[in-house]
């Protein structure tokens, strides 16, 4: 993994997460910026995979668990879709709130997978 692109990921995931936190308790509905905000996870994660592919190719091949690794990016890819695709159905203060639990999860398990990344296996 990147490191510079790890941190980005997670700085944009904790952002996305505290503003549908905040915008679901104060009672807004799923909108443009937190659905928007979640696809823009989406697209960073979608990168990652792209880099978690390419990376080994280069060098930069993983000391950690490989397999945990892929349980976590694979898992990751799928919140965001699972979150925004649930939001858009039930249309609730609620909604808006799990997105902003699925953006914070995301970035918790961005961090692991750099973890996983960088720490050799036991």
């Amino acid at each position: 993994m990147i490191t510079w692109f790890t941190i980005a990921q997670v700085a944009v995931a904790v952002a996305v997460g505290v503003v549908a936190v905040v915008a679901g308790l104060m009672g807004r509905r799923p909108g443009d910026v937190t659905v928007g905000g979640m696809a823009f996870i989406l697209v960073l994660l979608l990168a990652q995979v792209v880099v978690a592919i390419v990376a080994p190719l280069t060098g930069n091949a993983p000391v950690g668990s490989v397999l945990e690794f892929w349980v976590y990016l694979v898992s990751a890819v799928l919140l965001p879709p699972a979150a925004a695709f649930w939001a858009l159905i039930e249309r609730s203060r609620w909604s808006t709130v799990i997105m902003g639990i699925a953006a914070l999860s995301v970035a918790v398990m961005i961090w692991r997978m750099q973890v996983i990344w960088t720490t050799p296996a036991i």
